[in-house]
């Protein structure tokens, strides 16, 4: 039954995506796939940004639910949804945080800085706490072996929303935003809160085996013709089904 109900949402999702019926050119993915993938919003990711960032085993969650409204589990929720919108991607949500490798801290905004500065980057002295909700990635030629992703839950149900789905599908890989992707909610500009069909091809393409931790853009650049051109047919398969 649980299973049902994630399916249903997926499903919503794609129904109330405004992006949900159009088709993307192979050029369109290709061009997001680079901006999203490469490059950094945070100036301080250095070398990392170059690369191509993918977890390449189990991605192991623990959700830590602080807040006060105890949204944790619409956190939980979308999580378990995510191997249905992205394919070759295995999730797992344990209840030991030393067995996870990706945290997801789910707080109200007195304890934002806090968690930032203490638990995320151990810098208990240090004033870095950007932005309305935040994502840290670990991530080396091999992969990622760590993120942490801060959603704030108590300043309206559109700011926790697009926090939750930013910050945990940017933890995934895409850790760039841009201002011209403007069906993506990789872009502070644009007014999605949701996973839309665009940002499914391109955590899609990210996942397909052929697309390996550590390639630099010209090497990506060689495999994702055909990586965009698959992803985008399973995908059309898939939205137009009855």
């Amino acid at each position: 039954m649980r299973l049902l109900v994630l399916r249903l949402i997926a499903a919503i999702v794609l129904t109330l995506s405004p992006a949900a019926g159009r088709a993307f050119s192979d050029a369109e993915l290709i061009d997001g796939f680079e901006r999203t993938v490469f490059g950094s919003e945070y100036a301080s990711f250095g070398w990392q940004s170059r690369l191509v960032k993918k977890f390449t085993g189990p991605v192991r969650f623990y959700v830590d639910d602080r807040s006060t409204a105890g949204r944790g589990a619409d956190v939980v929720d979308f999580i378990q949804m995510l191997p249905q919108m992205i394919a070759s991607l295995d999730v797992r949500i344990v209840g030991n945080p030393d067995a996870a490798n990706y945290r997801v801290f789910v707080l109200d905004r007195a304890d934002y800085k806090q968690v930032i500065t203490s638990e995320v980057y151990d810098r208990p002295t240090s004033t870095f706490a950007p932005g309305r909700c935040l994502v840290r990635v670990v991530s080396s030629m091999s992969g990622i072996s760590r993120s942490d992703a801060v959603i704030v839950a108590d300043e309206g149900d559109f700011l926790f929303h697009r926090c939750m789905v930013e910050e945990i599908l940017q933890g995934l890989g895409p850790v760039n935003d841009d201002r011209s992707l403007i069906e993506s909610v990789f872009n502070d500009r644009s007014l999605y809160s949701e996973f839309t069909l665009f940002d499914r091809h391109i955590l899609n393409m990210l996942y397909d085996p052929r697309v390996e931790p550590g390639m630099t853009k010209l090497e990506a650049a060689r495999v994702l013709p055909a990586v965009a051109a698959d992803a985008r047919a399973a995908l059309e398969v898939e939205t137009t089904l009855p």
